[in-house]
């Protein structure tokens, strides 16, 4: 249990890093795209580039938010039970969520695989699909990775590191 938290926060972590630098690469190209469209001369293919590093963003954010508890909850309803019930709900709540995330990193990695082989790029750009959609899929996977902790942690909380 201690070595799969600490696979999970390694590679969450280092998501996370990715994620920033992809975060200071959508500012710095919202900056000079404001920048360059005071003399009438816009980036081209600004568009395409927010789109893919927003996604990067989003998938690469997503484990370390849950390791964090940083996604939004409400469990006004949920904290008036016992604390049996509290660990069956979280225990249902993370295998749901596990398994989604699951069949989403294996159906985007499907999709990621048809980009490649057909050789779809962008429209202005030319840049290719397929590297992004893999990346969203690893961003999922490692989510359903950090839910698989979140699930045993039920079940041996004394291991838990003080992460």
């Amino acid at each position: 249990m201690i070595l799969l938290e600490k696979i999970s926060g390694l590679l969450n972590k280092l998501l996370t890093l990715l994620g920033g630098l992809f975060l200071i690469g959508m500012i710095v190209l919202t900056c000079a795209n404001i920048l360059s469209r005071l003399v009438w001369v816009p980036i081209t293919g600004t568009f395409e580039l927010m789109g893919f590093f927003g996604a990067i963003l989003t998938a690469f954010a997503l484990g370390y938010t849950q390791k964090k508890r940083g996604h939004i909850a409400v469990d006004v309803l949920v904290n008036t039970f016992s604390d049996t019930v509290k660990k069956a709900l979280s225990i249902i709540n993370n295998t749901i969520c596990c398994l989604f995330f699951l069949i989403a990193a294996w159906q985007i990695a499907v999709k990621a695989t048809t980009l490649m082989k057909t050789g779809e790029v962008t429209e202005t750009l030319q840049v290719i699909y397929y590297p992004f959609t893999y990346a969203v899929a690893f961003g999922c996977l490692i989510l359903s990775l950090t839910l698989i902790t979140d699930i045993i942690r039920v079940f041996i909380p004394e291991e838990r590191g003080g992460n």
